[in-house]
């Protein structure tokens, strides 16, 4: 078994599309509409055909307010892994990204929080080589 996609909620699909792309420096995998419904996802451009993320729209009341309420908690709505968190965090900050954390060294990790404008927090961690 292999996880090939999960999702995180947004408010608002295009501009979710500019920060991951443009911010994060994800790539755009899969965009397509049917009436009202938009199938859009992001890949990470180190592993292009690894798992995917869909940014989906909150338009479901239920998912409206789990979003609302990791927000209020400063919870994570997903966390991302990199090999060099402080290169992440000020190749994003030079982009406009607003973090609510600078990278902090925690038990077995150096991480950071950032808001992606669209209604979430999202974690980068880097992982202590022992």
């Amino acid at each position: 078994m292999k996880i090939k996609l999960t999702s995180v909620f947004v408010d608002d699909q295009e501009k979710a599309l500019r920060f991951y792309t443009e911010v994060l420096g994800f790539q755009k995998k899969s965009d397509f509409s049917n009436g009202p419904y938009r199938w859009l996802t992001v890949a990470s451009a180190e592993e292009p055909d690894g798992t995917e993320l869909q940014l989906a729209l909150n338009s479901n009341p239920a998912a409206k307010a789990y979003q609302l309420a990791l927000f209020e908690q400063k919870q994570p709505a997903a966390m991302f892994f990199t090999d060099d968190v402080q290169a992440d965090y000020n190749r994003m900050k030079a982009r406009g990204a607003q973090f609510t954390m600078p990278p902090t060294d925690v038990t077995a990790s150096t991480i950071t929080m950032v808001n992606d404008t669209c209604g979430n927090f999202l974690q980068l961690t880097q992982l202590k080589k022992w």
